[in-house]
C-alpha cells in the first residue's frame, strides 16, 4: 500500500503549514456535477489562509477517484447533485487512500445522498454513516459549533447533518448532509446569502480543514 507523508508535513511546531500544500476536488463517473460550486474552495482557502495561517495553493486540483494522485492531496473535497459511481478499483483506490492518512470529505449539494451512500459501501462494505455528536472536535477546532454543522440552505425542512465513516477510531470521511455548506463559500453573489450565514459556512469549512490536516485518530 502506498505511504501518504503530507501527514508529517502538516505537524510542524503545531502550525498548519507547508508551501506546496495543496487540497483537491474529487471528480468520479455516473454523470453527477463533480464541478459545482466552482468558487467554492478558492474562497474557502482564502478563508482559511487568512485565519488559520495556512499556505494552502489558492486554486484546488482535480483528482479522479482512481488515480494514484490522491495521495498527494489530506483532503479531498466531494459534492455535487446527481449520480455517483465507483468501479472497483476506484472503490479500492479511495480506500486505500483513507486508510492510510487521507481525509475525504463529502458534501451532498442536494441530491447525491442515495448514490453517494451506495458507493461508498464499496469502499467500506463494513461501515456505515454515524451522526456525529456536538462534542466531536471537528466543531470545535479554531471555531466552536455548539449545536454541530450549520445550516446554509433550506430544501426538504429537514435539520443539517454532520455524517461520518469512523476506520479504526480515525474519522476518515466527513459528510455535510442537508446543509449545502459548499454554497454559502461561494461568492455572494451567487446565492445572495447574508453575511453572516456565509461565514458561518466558511469558519465550519475552516474547522473540517484543520481537523482534516492535524487529527490523526479519535
Amino acid at each position: 500500500m502506498k505511504k501518504i507523508l503530507f501527514i508529517g508535513l502538516m505537524l510542524v511546531s503545531g502550525l498548519l503549514s507547508a508551501q506546496s500544500l495543496k487540497i483537491a476536488k474529487l471528480k468520479y463517473d455516473g454523470g453527477g456535477d463533480w464541478y459545482a460550486n466552482k468558487t467554492a474552495l478558492p474562497n474557502l482557502i482564502r478563508f482559511c489562509n487568512r485565519h488559520l495561517g495556512t499556505q494552502i495553493a489558492r486554486e484546488e486540483d482535480i483528482v479522479e477517484v482512481g488515480s494514484p494522485d490522491i495521495f498527494l492531496y489530506p483532503y479531498l473535497y466531494m459534492t455535487g447533485h446527481g449520480n455517483v459511481v465507483f468501479s472497483a478499483q476506484q472503490a479500492e483506490n479511495l480506500r486505500n487512500y483513507l486508510t492510510a492518512g487521507g481525509f475525504l470529505h463529502i458534501d451532498d449539494n442536494y441530491g447525491m445522498d442515495q448514490y453517494v451512500r451506495l458507493e461508498m459501501k464499496k469502499v467500506f462494505p463494513n461501515l456505515e454513516f454515524v451522526e456525529l455528536p456536538f462534542e466531536h472536535p471537528i466543531y470545535h477546532q479554531k471555531f466552536d459549533f455548539d449545536q454541530g454543522l450549520p445550516k446554509i440552505h433550506e430544501h426538504d425542512g429537514k435539520p443539517a447533518q454532520g455524517l461520518g465513516l469512523i476506520y479504526k477510531g480515525r474519522l476518515v470521511c466527513y459528510y455535510s448532509y442537508e446543509s449545502d455548506l459548499g454554497n454559502g463559500w461561494e461568492d455572494q453573489v451567487i446565492y445572495n446569502d447574508p453575511e453572516h450565514v456565509r461565514q458561518q459556512a466558511l469558519k465550519m469549512g475552516a474547522n473540517i480543514i484543520s481537523y482534516a490536516f492535524t487529527a490523526v485518530e479519535q
